[in-house]
């Protein structure tokens, strides 16, 4: 056994000491021990993987060849049975059939099928000549010119048809949680029916029907007027169906026909300037995105006075004066000597 095989057994042998039976994922120490290992393997197996590149012909493609052999040495190691056999026959083995795999990918005529036709594969870059007789490559000859513009115009043909939808569906969200508020309001006016009544005598006088939530009749009419309205809003502004044809498919007059859409349309532009995911549409539409209004500071709070505020019109009528100085008594005023006014203040102490 020569030095490189026993050097492949014992990278081999480390790799597999690392790894979890369970297939879980190892720590990081082992990690570090099995990415070692694995630059080993491909270092002692890199004479190996250049002389099978050479041999298969895919000295061109060297990069794409040495990717397609560490995925082969990562199989090889997954593989591997000591009982069976050395590291480096599965290696071969594995080295062999994704260098034949890439070159069948690459070169199509070395196929079995493309060699009964003689296929020759050649470079989209190769020069050819036009039927006019000027010189050009393959490349030229099969590029579209106008695939970016189509390109271009299927998806804003997407992002419109997503963005009407989008629109449409927050129209006939907000139609429906109206008609749902309307519906629980006559709910709410609604009396009792009679064997409700008998069966439940307790109930008070001011009991309602809107404890068991609206009709159920009511609530599957206002689904279906809902969805035939989205049908009719679609066809009349999307799809560019004429009123006639929509009145003979769903049994209404064109004059509700037009009420219908012309609602729908105030309300869809009213949409795209509130709503903020309408935004971007608004300002291609050159609408002014109408945003929240801000809330003002509250104004700070005048102190309360002892006075009252004069110039409300209740208060005009009151006069504030400074009260009137007494009268001194003289019976009772104190007359002080010149001496003790002249004496110093002292400090008595302890």
């Amino acid at each position: 056994m020569s030095k490189s095989t026993e050097a492949l057994e014992f990278a081999v042998a480390e790799v597999i000491a690392n790894t979890n039976p369970d297939g879980s994922r190892g720590s990081a120490r082992q990690r570090a021990n099995i990415d070692r290992a694995f630059s080993r393997i491909l270092k002692i197996a890199a004479p190996r993987i250049r002389h099978f590149i050479r041999q298969y012909g895919l000295s061109a493609h060297h990069e794409d060849a040495e990717q397609v052999c560490a995925i082969a040495v990562h199989r090889a190691i997954e593989a591997y049975d000591p009982t069976k056999a050395k590291f480096t026959t599965f290696l071969n083995w594995q080295i062999r059939g994704e260098l034949q795999s890439l070159r069948f990918r690459l070169m199509t005529d070395q196929r079995p099928s493309a060699r009964k036709v003689d296929a020759v594969t050649i470079t989209i870059h190769a020069g050819t000549t036009t039927p006019d007789g000027e010189e050009t490559s393959l490349e030229a000859l099969v590029e579209d010119g106008e695939a970016l513009e189509r390109t271009e115009q299927s998806a804003s043909d997407h992002l419109a048809r997503e963005t009407c939808s989008a629109l449409l569906d927050a129209y006939i969200e907000a139609e429906r949680k109206a008609g749902m508020e309307q519906l629980r309001k006559r709910a709410r006016m609604r009396r009792p029916k009679g064997d409700i009544r008998d069966a439940r005598p307790d109930l008070p006088v001011s009991f309602r029907a809107h404890l068991v939530g609206p009709d159920p009749e009511e609530l599957a009419t206002l689904n279906a007027r809902l969805e035939r309205d989205r049908a009719i809003i679609e066809r009349s502004l999307f799809t560019g169906d004429t009123r006639e044809a929509l009145s003979l498919d769903t049994s209404l007059t064109r004059e509700r026909i037009r009420q219908i859409v012309r609602r729908a349309s105030k309300q869809m532009a009213r949409l795209v300037t509130t709503d903020p995911r309408f935004a971007m549409l608004a300002e291609q539409a050159g609408l002014q995105h109408a945003e929240a209004p801000a809330k003002r500071p509250a104004a700070p709070r005048a102190p309360a006075g002892i006075l009252p505020a004069m110039n409300q019109p209740q208060n005009r009528a009151i006069t504030v004066s400074a009260p009137a100085e007494a009268p001194i008594d003289p019976s009772r005023a104190v007359t002080v000597p010149p001496a003790v006014e002249a004496q110093p203040f002292r400090q008595l102490s302890a």
